[in-house]
This record gives structure tokens, C-alpha cells and sequence, in this order.
């Protein structure tokens, strides 16, 4: 009788199907549930899963026997087919992708070859110190001007002058005219130029220009005097750009809230003709005006606060919670007869006011409803309690301390409470806020802050909110402008996507560097005024290009993070979206933990280590994500992190242990290797840095292979390049320069139409050099995409070696491991379109091994089809299902296309179940702390809290646990194959912490198989490894139908935290490091310029001179 896999119907009339001496396995038809592999067993269940898997191992080998009217499948006849396909795979394989090939001229060089260990410590130092000296470049860049002359326009300047004295470039009006074809008055002619150092934006890198948010009068006396003086600053913005041409965006926020950037560009208002965009508001503004604060905010709820009175009151919470940041913390108490903590979990406790706690409050503070009597004093005594309790703990800021007290004026009973907790020393400073027109109670209020060095403001309307809270920053700018402290701060990462529209914003992540500017006049120096602040903004991608990544390794990486434990940069930080077409950054992005990325460290060893500045190293088993979750790797990782000193940052270098840890360094010719590295199937990752291109503008057109060839051949002398790197580029060039040759005789001699199924080779080398040869036209390339520079997942990019390689190198020797390519595009179309093989070549020298090279190919999945139905080919009944699955359970072959690409758990639940329960199969569970989730239909409340360890989503902490959502963490490939053909609507997304499965096949286990009951038939299934590869062969019999057994998916769910650990989350505070200055008080304080009659921009044209005086050189200031 003869076997073969079935093209037909996969269910028949089932038969009876008993195997003497086979264990059978049954469905639980009790359970609703999908059975989830990894659930706590009983004891007795875990003992007989052990034994299962022994006996198991002893009968593998034996056939089964059928018994009467059954059929068969025979152990041989299977282990024939897998054997016989691997064998003309690897044929296939070997002879395109001519890995043989490579490996003997790799083998050939090896004598000359030398395999170092790495140093991680001394890397990482190395690395740190790169990066300090590029950082404190940014610094002098916004500490030190070196203009020749200013214009003389001191004198002016403090009268004041005539609106129509000066006309300034406002960046909103430039280059537009009126109905007469004449420019707009300060719309002149301004040159804009694009400019690839500038993400191709439109700049003119001659002059900076000036941007004012719709509210603000861009001719307002103080705002013309303001631009006039800050025009000093044009000149040092050129200079800097001309001294370090790395330098991107600078600029200069003022208090009075105009905003001048260089290079001066054309802003572009929102839909609705409005700017928002206030320099005030902005991270970099608020940190460098002011030191670290506790916020204790008290908001009036009683009657006599209904209506637009507590409109404005809510405008005004939400508007001092955006000044607020990393470093402060903050709680909000609503007071009628009763003291209510507007979140219950916060009761008695300040929280870090990150962007989590900070959303979760302006929730909370649009659901506040007005009643009763407004008593004041319970509230004040709850707050001053709460600070006290901090500040002796040593907890929260540890700094400035103040309690914002909003309410329409109807207080008493306050000053015992004073006398009690802040006089006579006043640490605690009080600002109040009159909201509505009644002036009754000015003085009250007045009274208040004035004698707690505080300010008093009153809100008339929601537009007078935004300039009157921000009387409260420069209060506490105080201290430190007196002492004329110039403190550098550097921000959290960020996308600045409201400094300009949509057309234009680039999604890179940046950090800012900023400090502030003040009066030096000895006349103001008791009013200790702000001025504003001066920035310039720092790509963290240019910055981590100094973490070179060919040191590093195939799975090694760098990273950093900030003084509260929040990533700055991380391979594996994925701040984006996709919401519909557009890619939109998640509203969690820069509040990531260290410790939600390397999340397996659950002692947080190393996130404490490196908050705390430490310099070593550890080393911990971790498991790596791939191909968007659908895989694991799982390696034994070494860190090593020091900090980068004079910023608030860490560096850490991560190196896999084993071929990780070793870098293979050869040499050759410059003119044997620059005649390889001309051919034209060679790049090289033009992510990395080979040669410096972003310095002189001549030079940031080049590709780095452009570049490398001009420095090679000693066109450029001028270009600095890695020596290094390219000495191992040129190497890899001559090593690998045959391969071109072998790859075109190869494609001139393939002629048969049945051959042409594979249609690319390919190669990388650890330098990043990357070949690459056609054996079809262009046109006939089953993906396209590959190896283009959009697909990021199969070049060399500066996080990352590419999947093809990064799994080749976890693959046996003489491995080849296969992958399935999908279809590109937003959404996916749900369609394999081909599959990739790869095997990694390695170097052996003194019997340390490191991994040289990968090679591969890219075929049709037609054509692997053909060769395995061509290995199992039959001439009688075929009555067998084949399929061919991938170490991780995904269908590269069936004779039902619609299956390709899908999890074998879900085409067929039960025989996954059993490979699971034999140890074929394990379940691995990973987590996502960057996932985003769908937000369920029904809502119990308008409130949804984030979690600030988590990025938790939850109704409030009274509330029940979370409920169960689908993932989304990466875009659920499960979704793009099953339900490709479905249209959905866009659904509203929030951040989430989701699990999900991932399977991976046993090695150990290389053949198997079983019987399962289902019901009224029998299934027989049989598994054999296909040498040579990752791919395994499964052989089922379609007769029986076990769909009494529920689908295993991989699929993410979201994770169920019940409510006390909720509970413990949300009030949790983890170890952070402060910022080293703090500036809280000082002697000379006015404190009595408190706001009402005091008009703090009465001083303003007075204290011009001094932004020039801070530009100026030492010499100039005599």
C-alpha cells in the first residue's frame, strides 16, 4: 500500500482507531475555556505530564500498528519523508545561497584572523565618555555667545518705543501677502530653504525667527521689546551651528511668552487657524525655570462655586497639572463641608506627577460636582500634614513645597493653621486663585499668599487662566535667579509634534538641553525675575550613533535611561502607533520604565544600579521578542552601565554571552579591499557610522559606502571615519568578493522554468556590509521589500541586526532556519508572499568561535511547496494530511493555502494540545508594558486612571478589576491573517499591560507521536524533525474530526490586576534619583511682590539689558 499526504477532503466517515500501547488523550467537554498551556496543575496531573513525556520518548521510535478496517500512519514512511526533503532542501539551500562557498573562504582566512574577548566595562566607559563630550558640547552651545557686536538699543529699550519703531520676522506671517500682492505687516520676504540636517524641512539657517501662541499680542509693548533685545541672540545661534554642525534646533523661550527658533521656519496654524503652541508650557521651560516641587492643589467645591466658576476652576487645575513634571509630585484635595481626595488611592500621599497620574487627574477633576459650604481649614490642615510628612520622610521632591489654594473667595478660619504649620519660617508657599469676577475677598486671598510667599491672582474667564498660573513658576524662580544660578537641565525623551503641524514634525525622539535667563540688575535683584529660558534640542539618535553597533554584537545593544528610571533609548522602546494609516505616538510614550523593557529583572537590580549612578555589571537570562512577538530567543545577556556625568542619564551596553562576547578583527590591503567594495551588490548599513557625513554640509548627500570610497582613496581628506569598522568592511569585502561571482554563473545557468522559485541570495557580514544577487527579473521578486532600506527588519539598522540574521545565529551549525515573509502595507494584506533561509557562518581561533557572516536565500512559497509534495509524492489513495510548521508552531506548508502563515493551534487545537502536553511544544509567556489596548464598549465611569507603574488603564481604584482586552502590543499579526478580509473600524486605543504566548518547539524531542480521543473517533498524529532545519513535519489523519477540542492561540490579552495590587500600583512609588540643585529659598526674597497691585511686568522694560549682557563676552561687560 502506498503513502502520501491527502488533496483531498480532510474529513471522511471517521473509523475506530485503537493503537496497543499508545497513551490517548481526551478533551475536557466540561471546560468552556480554551484549554491555556502553563495554568497550575495538580500535583498528580504534573507528576503523570512527566511520566507522559518519558514514555513518550521510549515509544517514539516504534510504528504504529492499525488495527482492524484503520489506517496507518508508519513511523518509517514519515521519517523517510522529512529525511527525504531535508536532504533536497538542503541541496537547494546550500547550492543557491552558496553558504558552503562562504564558509571555506571564511575557513581559508582563519590563520589571519583574530577573535578578542570584549570588555564590556571598558565599553561602556568608552561610550560614556563619547557621550559626555558630545553633551557638553550642547551645553556651551546654550551657555556661551561669542557675538562681536550687538545693536545699540539699550536705551530704548528701557523707555519702551513706538509700535511701529520695530519690525520683527513672526514665523506665522512670513512670506504671506494681502489681496494687494504687498507682504502683511511682519510677513516680510523670508528665504526658506530645505535642509536634510533638518529632516528636509523648509529653513532659512541665516536667522532665527519668532512664534507667538494666538493669545498673545504680537504687538504688545513688552513682546516688541522682548524680540528687539532677544535679536542679540541671532548671531549666536549662527556661530554655534557653524562651530558644531550637529547641532539641530535652538531657540529661546520668553516669560512673557513669545518664542524665537533657529533656524527661522514658516509655522503653519492648526485647522482651525489657531496656534497652542506656548514655550511656556513646555518641559524644558518649566524645568530649567524652576527646582523640584511637592504640589498640594486645593479646589474650592462648595454651592457658591456653580457654573462657569467651576469651569474656570477646572481649566485652572488642568492648566497648573501641565506645568508640572518628572521630577514633582502632586496630590488634589476637593473641599466642601468635607475634605475629598479626588482620588481615593492617593489619600494622604503625594504621587510622581508623570504623564500617567497627570491624565489620570484631569479625568478625575472634569467629574467634580459642586455642594455644600466651602470650609477651608480642613483642607489646608490635610495639606500641610501631607507636606510635613513628606519632607521630614525625605520623600517626594524634597524641595520646593506649595499648596494652590482655587475658590471664589468665601474662606475663614485659616490663620491658626498658618501659625501652626508654616510660621514663622514660611517653607510652604501659598498661592491662591480668585476665580470670577467678585472682588469681596481680594484682600483675604491676598492677605494669604503675600504672608505665606505666595502670589494672589484672580480668573475672570477660562482665557486668563493660562498667564496667571504662570505667575507661579516665576515665584519660584526666585531663589535661583537671586543667586544668579545658570542650572543646566536636561529633559525626559520626547516628540515635539506641537512645535509644528502635521506636515512637518518629525517623530524622532529628542531630549532638550535648557537654562535659564534672568536680570542681573541689582535693582531687580530682590524681584528675582525669570527672563526665560535658552535651548537647543539633541536627537537621541545621533547620540546613541556614538554606541557603535558593530561592538556590540548580533543581539547586543545600548541604552539609556533618565534619574527616575525612565528609558531615554532602547532597542526595544517602541513609542509609536498605527491608528488607521497614521503612525501616532503613544500618549505613554516618554514615562516607560527601565523596568517595563527589562522586565525579567524582577528584583530591579539593574534599574536600581543605574539610577543610582553605579558603575558595573550583571548578568541575567532573558527572553528576546522577535518578529513582532511571534518568536523568543532565549539568551544569557551581560550588562554592563556607568553613568554620563554632568547629566541626569545612564548609559548600559548589553552583550549576549557566547559568540556575544568575542569580535572577530581581520585585515587586508586598502586596495584589494576598495576594488571588492566597488562591486555593485554590495552596501552597507547606512544607519551606522562608517564616516562622519552630518558635519559638513558638503559631505550630507554622501551614502557612507559613498563616503567610505572618497576616505579610502584620499579623495576627501577632509572625512573622519571609524577605522575600525572600515577596516573589517574591507576586509569582509575581499573574504566575500567570490560570492558575486559563484551567485551570477549560478543564475546564468539556471534554465528550467521549475527552478526558477528562488529569487534572491543574500549575505551580511558583522561589519554591516550586505550582498545581494537576483536570480529573476526584478519584477518577478516575490517581495520587494526585502532587503529594501523601509524594511527595517531585514537590513542592519542602528538597533538591530536583521531577523534573518539575528535567528541564523541561534541555529545549529550548518542550520539553516526558514521564516515566512507577509505581505507589507499598514494594515498587512494577510498573504505570504515568501519565505527566507539562513544559516549563520562562523569562525573558530583558538577555540573561541565568533559568528563572521549570515547567508540566505529568498524563494517563492510555491516552490518549497513543490519540492515537499515532490518528496512525498504517492500513486495510490492519499488519505494523510502534511503539514510543515517552523519551530514556533506557524504553517509554512498545507495543502490548504488559506492555512499558510496561520498558528498550527489554531488550524488544529487538539493536536497542538497533546504536542504542548507531551513537551513537544512549550509555552513560553511574555509580557508587553507598552501595549496598547481597545477600550471596551461600556464605561462605568468618564474616569479612567493610569496606573503610574504600569501604563494602566482602569476605572478607579473603588472600582472592579480590568477587564479582559485584545492585543495589540505590535498590531495583532493573529488579526492581519484571520481577519484580513474584514474591514473594521478604527477603535479608540489606551495604553495597557497585556501577556501572550509564545510556543517553541524541543529540540530534544526531534520525532513523536500519539492518538487522541475525540468523542466518537480517534485522531493519530505523527511529528519528525526535518534535519537541517527548523522546520518540523506533522502528519495527521483528516478522518476524525476533534473540533471538541478548543483552538491554542497565540493571542494577547490583557493583564488582570486584582485590586489590591491595584490598589498597591497606583499609590507605589519607585526609587528615582533627584535632581542635584534645588533652589527653594533665599534671604533677599521680596516677598512681598505677591501679586494684586504688584505688576511684575512694570520691571520688564527695565530688565532688557540683561539677556544682552548674558549674550555678551566677559570683555564687553566692563
Amino acid at each position: 500500500m502506498g503513502w502520501g499526504c491527502s488533496f483531498l477532503s480532510p474529513y471522511q466517515d471517521p473509523s475506530r482507531i485503537t493503537m496497543p500501547g499508545l497513551h490517548r488523550f481526551y478533551p475536557n467537554p466540561g471546560s468552556t475555556h480554551n484549554w491555556a498551556p502553563g495554568h497550575q496543575q495538580p500535583g498528580a496531573w504534573a507528576f503523570l505530564q512527566k511520566t507522559t513525556v518519558i514514555l513518550w520518548l521510549l515509544l517514539s521510535s516504534t510504528s504504529l500498528a492499525p488495527t482492524w478496517g484503520q489506517t496507518k500512519i508508519p513511523l518509517e514512511t514519515v521519517k523517510l519523508w522529512a529525511e527525504t526533503f531535508g536532504r533536497g532542501l538542503y541541496d537547494t539551500v546550500t547550492r543557491y545561497s552558496g553558504s558552503l562557498l562562504l564558509q571555506k573562504k571564511y575557513k581559508d582566512v582563519e590563520s589571519s584572523l583574530q577573535i578578542e574577548e570584549v570588555d564590556g566595562l571598558e565599553l561602556v566607559r568608552k561610550f560614556s565618555e563619547d557621550m559626555k563630550n558630545m553633551l557638553r558640547r550642547k551645553v556651551e552651545a546654550v551657555k556661551v555667545g561669542q557675538p562681536t557686536s550687538l545693536p545699540h538699543f539699550f536705551s530704548l529699550c528701557s523707555q519702551g518705543f513706538p509700535e511701529d519703531v520695530f519690525d520683527y520676522y513672526n514665523s506665522v506671517l512670513i512670506n504671506e501677502k494681502d489681496e494687494n500682492g504687498n507682504y502683511v505687516e511682519l510677513g516680510a520676504e523670508f528665504v526658506l530653504e530645505s535642509n536634510a540636517h533638518f529632516s528636509n524641512l523648509r529653513v532659512n539657517t541665516s536667522i532665527s525667527n519668532v512664534q507667538l501662541p494666538t493669545n498673545v499680542y504680537n504687538k504688545d509693548p513688552d513682546i516688541l521689546n522682548g524680540v528687539y533685545m532677544s535679536e542679540a541672540l541671532n548671531p549666536v545661534f549662527v556661530e554655534n551651528f557653524q562651530r558644531d554642525p550637529t547641532l539641530t534646533w535652538q531657540y529661546f523661550g520668553s516669560a512673557t511668552g513669545f518664542f524665537r527658533i533657529y533656524p527661522g521656519i514658516k509655522w503653519t496654524p492648526d485647522e482651525n487657524g489657531v496656534i497652542t503652541f506656548d514655550c511656556r508650557n513646555r518641559g524644558w521651560y518649566i524645568q530649567a525655570a524652576t527646582s523640584p516641587k511637592d504640589i498640594m492643589i486645593l479646589v474650592d467645591i462648595s454651592g457658591s462655586m456653580k457654573g462657569l466658576r467651576m469651569a474656570i476652576a477646572k481649566h485652572t487645575i488642568i492648566t497648573i497639572l501641565d506645568t508640572l513634571g518628572e521630577n514633582d509630585f502632586v496630590n488634589i484635595i476637593a473641599y466642601n463641608d468635607y475634605v475629598h481626595y479626588i482620588e481615593p488611592c492617593f489619600k494622604g500621599i503625594l504621587v510622581q506627577a508623570d504623564r500617567d497620574n497627570r491624565e489620570h487627574f484631569k479625568q478625575l477633576v472634569e467629574e467634580l460636582v459642586v455642594k455644600g459650604v466651602g470650609v477651608v481649614d480642613q483642607a489646608l490642615n490635610e495639606a500641610f500634614q501631607i507636606l510635613k510628612k513628606f519632607q521630614e520622610a525625605r520623600q517626594g521632591s524634597v524641595c520646593n513645597q506649595a499648596i494652590m489654594l482655587i475658590t471664589d473667595g468665601a474662606v475663614e478660619g485659616y490663620e491658626p493653621i498658618f501659625k501652626k504649620y508654616n510660621w514663622p519660617d514660611r517653607k510652604v508657599r501659598v498661592f491662591t486663585y480668585l476665580i470670577g469676577r467678585e472682588v469681596s475677598f481680594a484682600d483675604r486671598l491676598k492677605w494669604i499668599a503675600c504672608n505665606n510667599k505666595g502670589y494672589y491672582t484672580q480668573i475672570s474667564t477660562l482665557a486668563d487662566a493660562q498667564e496667571n498660573v504662570m505667575e507661579y513658576l516665576h515665584v519660584l524662580s526666585r531663589p535661583m535667579v537671586i543667586n544668579h544660578d545658570h542650572d543646566i537641565i536636561w529633559t525626559e525623551a520626547y516628540m515635539d509634534s506641537k512645535l509644528f503641524t502635521s506636515k512637518s514634525q518629525s517623530l524622532m525622539l529628542l531630549t532638550t538641553v535648557a537654562m535659564p535667563v534672568f536680570s542681573k540688575k541689582n535693582e531687580t535683584r530682590s524681584h528675582g525675575i525669570l527672563l526665560g529660558v535658552v535651548g537647543s534640542d539633541v536627537t537621541l539618535r545621533e547620540l546613541m550613533k556614538l554606541a557603535p553597533r558593530y561592538k556590540l554584537g548580533v543581539h547586543g545593544y545600548a541604552f539609556m535611561n533618565t534619574n527616575n528610571g525612565y528609558i531615554l533609548s532602547h532597542p526595544d522602546l517602541r513609542p509609536l502607533y498605527r491608528e488607521g494609516k497614521k503612525l501616532k505616538p503613544k500618549p505613554n510614550y516618554n514615562s516607560v520604565d527601565l523596568s517595563e523593557v527589562e522586565w525579567e529583572d524582577k528584583a530591579e537590580i539593574l534599574r536600581t544600579a543605574m539610577i543610582n549612578r553605579e558603575t558595573g555589571s550583571f548578568t541575567m537570562d532573558v527572553k528576546a521578542p522577535l518578529d513582532k512577538g511571534k518568536r523568543v530567543l532565549f539568551l544569557t545577556n551581560d550588562y554592563f552601565f556607568t553613568d554620563i556625568s554632568d547629566t541626569p542619564f545612564s548609559l548600559g551596553v548589553v552583550l549576549s554571552q557566547g559568540h556575544g562576547e568575542y569580535v572577530l578583527l581581520g585585515n587586508t590591503s586598502v586596495e584589494e579591499g576598495l576594488h571588492d567594495l566597488l562591486h555593485p551588490d554590495l552596501t552597507v548599513a547606512n544607519d551606522w557610522i562608517y564616516c562622519v557625513t552630518d558635519i559638513d554640509p558638503d559631505h550630507r548627500k554622501l551614502s557612507q559606502l559613498e563616503a567610505m570610497i572618497r576616505f579610502l582613496t584620499g579623495e576627501d581628506p577632509d572625512l573622519e571615519c571609524d577605522e575600525e569598522l572600515v577596516r573589517e568592511v574591507l576586509f569582509d569585502a575581499v573574504v566575500t568578493a567570490p560570492m558575486e561571482a559563484y551567485w551570477t554563473a549560478l543564475a546564468l545557468n539556471i534554465s528550467d522554468e521549475s527552478e526558477q522559485g528562488v529569487d534572491v541570495a543574500f549575505l551580511g557580514t558583522r561589519a554591516g556590509l550586505l550582498r545581494s544577487s537576483l536570480f529573476v527579473g526584478s519584477e518577478k521578486v516575490s517581495d520587494r521589500m526585502f532587503l529594501m532600506p523601509d524594511d527595517e527588519t531585514s537590513v542592519f539598522t542602528m538597533n538591530n541586526f536583521p531577523l534573518w540574521y539575528r535567528q541564523a545565529s541561534e541555529q545549529p551549525a550548518g542550520s539553516f532556519v526558514f521564516n515566512l515573509r507577509w505581505a507589507e502595507g499598514p494594515e498587512g494584506s494577510g498573504e505570504p508572499v515568501a519565505i527566507t533561509a539562513s544559516t549563520a557562518v562562523t569562525v573558530t581561533v583558538d577555540k573561541k568561535t565568533a559568528i563572521a557572516a549570515a547567508v540566505g536565500i529568498q524563494m517563492k512559497v510555491e516552490f518549497l511547496q513543490r519540492q515537499f509534495w515532490a518528496a512525498t509524492e504517492q500513486t495510490t489513495q492519499q488519505d494523510l494530511d502534511c503539514f510543515v510548521v517552523d519551530n514556533n508552531g506557524f504553517i509554512l506548508i498545507s495543502e490548504r493555502s488559506q492555512e499558510t502563515g496561520r498558528f498550527l493551534g489554531e488550524v488544529d487545537g487538539a493536536v497542538m494540545t497533546q504536542l504542548l502536553n507531551m513537551g513537544a511544544f512549550n509555552q513560553v509567556t511574555m509580557y508587553d508594558y507598552q501595549a496598547m489596548c481597545k477600550l471596551p464598549d461600556h464605561h462605568h465611569s468618564a474616569a479612567q486612571p493610569l496606573a503610574s507603574v504600569s501604563d494602566l488603564l482602569s476605572p478607579t481604584c473603588t472600582s472592579s478589576a480590568l477587564l479582559l482586552l485584545e492585543w495589540s502590543a505590535w498590531g495583532s499579526w493573529y488579526d492581519r491573517v484571520a481577519e484580513a478580509h474584514k474591514h473594521k473600524k478604527q477603535e479608540l486605543l489606551h495604553p495597557c499591560d497585556t501577556e501572550y504566548p509564545v510556543f517553541v518547539h524541543q529540540t530534544a524531542i526531534q520525532e513523536t507521536n500519539g492518538i487522541i480521543e475525540c468523542g466518537a473517533c480517534q485522531k493519530i498524529f505523527v511529528m519528525q524533525q526535518i534535519p537541517k532545519t527548523n522546520l518540523l513535519l506533522l502528519v495527521t489523519d483528516p478522518t476524525c474530526d476533534c473540533s471538541v477540542f478548543p483552538p491554542v492561540l497565540q493571542k494577547a490579552t490583557e493583564v488582570k490586576y486584582i485590586l489590591p495590587i491595584l490598589q498597591d500600583m497606583m499609590r507605589s512609588q519607585k526609587p528615582r534619583r533627584r535632581p542635584d540643585s534645588c533652589h527653594a529659598f533665599h534671604p533677599e526674597e521680596n516677598a512681598q511682590d505677591c501679586g494684586g497691585a504688584s505688576d511684575t511686568s512694570a520691571w520688564l522694560p527695565l530688565l532688557l539689558l540683561p539677556l544682552g549682557a548674558w549674550v555678551l563676552p566677559p570683555q564687553l561687560l566692563r
